[in-house]
């Protein structure tokens, strides 16, 4: 088992191992010793997989234990389902003095970890990530919230966790499409800060990642949110790939997974870095012909002038401009800061 320390404004530990959810309710006996009630959510393809044993676990253990179950996916990441998991944490008369625990992917830690920084004025919570995408990233770094039709995340909170539980055994169930989904988050952090770990998965692109990887990609976290824990300079490089993402994922109708417009928007940063004059051709050639490797697509469908639209909308604008996060070499890439002017000429470098 991996212990990772984030220190951030309420420091929290990340534990990384087979069987570590067991863990989550004596951690919240010691560390929250008011708490008399927790409320677990979690999706619908989840509930039958683990809910049970982990309700089953905080009941054993004297909690009073109810849960939300939601219809899996990034369309039900919505102001109506948080409202609604508002509505349930007060009709169990959940207090301050509560826990809501997060059982799930991305969608869920987002959607509950709002939901506990927001319900009266902020209540503890517990993530216990089971998708390889929230292991590696989502899950660790307090950022939380809910997707409105004009793009993802445009409504939210920093909401550290009291504690994240990485449980690999979790990952055994599942299926190739989210495993896939994760990848394109660890490419990230490779291309990121990792160049050994570019060159693990170029050796490898298609081979399952384990306890030491996903240690990699948290450490990696932890050292830039210890450093900007809301965002103001350093961790906007964690959006490596992401201004691309995003409008993919808006204009599919989020058809097109997280992770999978993740991947593919690194080869379109990669190839719009080499059109601003900051990355070498055959370090980009490298990132697009990994990002095929893993099944992912290296190029999109949509007109340049959709992309820029749903781009205007991204929480990532700020004034008349925007961030774009580019690779300098595999391992290193900085922040383009890009006047919305110039935003279609960045997406016709990237195509």
């Amino acid at each position: 088992m991996t212990r990772i320390r984030i220190q951030t404004t309420v420091p929290y530990e990340v534990e990384i191992g087979a069987g570590v959810s067991v863990a989550a309710p004596q951690f919240v006996r010691e560390a929250l010793p008011r708490a008399r009630k927790v409320a677990v959510v979690t999706d619908s393809n989840l509930e039958p997989l683990h809910a049970v044993a982990v309700v089953a676990d905080f009941s054993a253990a004297g909690f009073e234990t109810e849960t939300f179950v939601f219809p899996a996916g990034e369309r039900s990441k919505t102001l109506a389902t948080y409202g609604s998991i508002l509505d349930f944490l007060a009709a169990h008369r959940l207090d301050r003095t509560d826990v809501v625990v997060a059982l799930g992917g991305g969608v869920t830690g987002d959607m509950a970890g709002f939901a506990a920084a927001t319900y009266k004025r902020g209540i503890a919570f517990v993530q216990i990530p089971t998708s390889l995408l929230a292991m590696v990233d989502s899950s660790v770094g307090g950022k939380t919230g809910v997707d409105l039709p004009a793009g993802k995340n445009l409504v939210g909170a920093f909401h550290q966790p009291r504690a994240v539980f990485c449980d690999m055994d979790y990952l055994a169930t599942l299926p190739e499409d989210w495993r896939m989904d994760g990848m394109g988050e660890v490419l990230k952090y490779a291309i990121l800060g990792d160049a050994n770990l570019f060159a693990k998965l170029e050796r490898q692109p298609r081979a399952p990642i384990g306890e030491c990887e996903i240690a990699e990609c948290v450490g990696m976290k932890r050292d830039i949110v210890e450093r900007d824990e809301r965002e103001g300079n350093v961790r906007k490089l964690l959006n490596l790939g992401h201004t691309f993402a995003h409008a993919i994922e808006t204009l599919s109708g989020y058809a097109v997974s997280h992770g999978r417009a993740v991947a593919t928007g690194l080869a379109m940063a990669a190839r719009a870095s080499v059109k601003a004059g900051a990355l070498a051709a055959p370090e980009s050639a490298r990132i697009e012909a990994l990002v095929a490797a893993m099944g992912y697509a290296t190029h999109v469908e949509f007109p340049t002038a959709a992309l820029v639209e749903a781009m205007l909308s991204d929480k990532k604008v700020s004034g008349d401009a925007i961030d774009f996060v580019l690779p300098q070499t595999i391992g290193k890439c900085f922040v383009k800061r890009t006047p919305l002017a110039e935003i279609g000429k960045v997406v016709e470098d990237a195509r």
